[in-house]
């Protein structure tokens, strides 16, 4: 499987070295394979049913620069959402309950000044809200009031946590993200976070250290949950298990360690048809920092905008159609269903 031939210029990643031409962004070529394979499994048009969640991305700054990252968020990004568009999701949420859930990812999306508004308003108007969290950001100089405010609003924390090893979780994170992780878990369980019964959902997110697929996931969450207790007394809810997509910062490593091809091999083999019917694009919408709409994350930080006629920003919200869209699918599509299948909720299939 060759190589994407489009190199584009650095885009803000302090991993690399600005003055190179490298391939952060592009993913790899062949969307009529994987479409060839929804057609095998009897799919020939994958679309939408419905919008259960809005996945809003609302920055790219974070306080953090991870080996994995399919945003290339970092220290040095800018781009964040308005309070304009902020209130233009808030109105799509007002004027169509049905949309059940926000997703509030970013970059931290905690640094989004807009972000405790932003959570405000959803909790008001009855929506469960998740925070995806990348944990260091609650000891974060200025934001160590975070905790409590996610407590109070009763916000679901997604946080990442790529193994219970400091080794594993530094080597992908950053030397002392692991210590930093365990102190603000401790903090978030003397909140309640992650105890039956508080109704403070805490759920850990693993994404696998080198290029290989994630293993099974309720055999992983009971080694989490050994280790994390035994160790360092932690509680948490329950462990999501997320493919890496070969995007951005993740694709930039692929290549760097010459991997690429192994690991896009690996994923069209695992391809699993039972996945399909979990797919996050199927009720999920996402929305970039700019207002602009995608099917997924993924597809996002690709650039790869709903089209078919479809209203393409939050401004235009327009559930009717925006819930029956035809998903654009590519090659990294392969990411969400090798294997158990992978998501923003974790594994798909059994």
């Amino acid at each position: 499987m060759p190589l994407p031939k489009t190199s584009l210029q650095h885009r803000g990643n302090p991993l690399a070295n600005p003055s190179e031409q490298l391939v952060v962004l592009m993913p790899p070529r062949g969307t009529e394979k994987f479409a060839a394979k929804l057609s095998e499994s009897g799919v020939e048009r994958l679309a939408s049913d419905r919008i259960d969640i809005l996945q809003v991305n609302i920055g790219k700054l974070c306080n953090m620069t991870c080996s994995h990252c399919h945003v290339d968020a970092g220290p040095d990004r800018r781009e964040n959402m308005t309070r304009e568009t902020v209130d233009a999701c808030i109105a799509a949420l007002r004027d169509h309950p049905q949309i059940g859930t926000l997703d509030l990812t970013g970059g931290a999306p905690e640094m989004n000044p807009n972000f405790k508004y932003f959570v405000r308003h959803a909790r008001s108007l009855g929506r469960h809200v998740i925070d995806r969290c990348n944990l260091t950001i609650l000891l974060a100089k200025g934001f160590e009031d975070l905790p409590g405010f996610l407590a109070e609003h009763q916000v679901e924390i997604v946080a990442s946590l790529p193994c219970y090893l400091e080794e594993n979780t530094d080597a992908q994170r950053g030397d002392g993200a692991f210590s930093k992780s365990v102190q603000a878990l401790k903090r978030l369980n003397d909140l309640g976070y992650g105890h039956p019964g508080s109704g403070l959902m805490l759920t850990l997110v693993y994404n696998p250290v080198g290029a290989s697929l994630p293993p099974d996931q309720q055999s992983l969450e009971s080694a989490y949950r050994k280790e994390l207790d035994a160790r360092f007394g932690i509680q948490f809810n329950r462990l999501f298990t997320i493919t890496n997509m070969p995007v951005s910062r993740y694709l930039e490593y692929l290549v760097q360690t010459n991997e690429f091809d192994t690991y896009m091999q690996k994923l069209v083999d695992a391809y699993n048809p039972a996945s399909i019917d979990g797919l996050m694009c199927r009720n999920t919408l996402s929305v970039g920092w700019d207002g602009r709409l995608f099917d997924c994350d993924f597809n996002q930080m690709l650039d790869l905008q709903v089209d078919n006629g479809n209203p393409t920003h939050i401004q235009d919200f327009d559930y009717d159609a925006l819930s029956k869209r035809q998903i654009i699918v590519g090659q990294h599509c392969f990411g969400c269903t090798a294997g158990a299948g992978s998501g923003c909720q974790g594994a798909i299939a059994k």
